[in-house]
């Protein structure tokens, strides 16, 4: 083990999360709780930071705790597999991208709508909402 070992609250300010986030993560098996000594703290290794701070990168890049048990699962030996889930996961974002673009250009419509209304007239974006509530 390189480094002193740390206590929860140490570990977490180096890791960059949060106390809960690691217990959190233990309790779903995403890192291993260290053994409690007789008298004193559960102490934190450098590998336990590593993990968190990968737990962490995997989550920007859009990962959800599942995949990245999948991707811990996997290691660093399995590059075709970890490929493929990195693969899905681009074709997912993708897809929300495309989704998000249409929600943009929708809720664009309905703000030029709003603009160029007339004052009596409800506004189209109250209007376009209420409507979403009938079948």
């Amino acid at each position: 083990m390189t480094g002193k070992p740390l206590t929860i609250g140490r570990a977490a300010r180096k890791a960059g999360v949060g106390i809960e986030t690691i217990r959190y993560y233990q309790r779903l098996g995403l890192i291993e709780e260290p053994p409690r000594p007789l008298e004193g703290y559960r102490l934190y290794s450098e590998q336990h930071i590593q993990r968190l701070r990968f737990i962490k990168r995997a989550q920007e890049l859009g990962f959800t705790l599942r995949e990245i048990a999948t991707l811990l699962e996997l290691g660093s030996g399995q590059c075709g597999e970890t490929r493929e889930l990195a693969q899905a996961k681009l074709e997912q974002i993708r897809r929300k991208i495309d989704d998000l673009r249409a929600l943009s250009v929708h809720l664009q419509d309905l703000i030029d709508h709003c603009e160029q209304r007339k004052r009596e007239e409800a506004c189209p974006i109250i209007s376009s909402l209420s409507a979403a509530d009938t079948p």
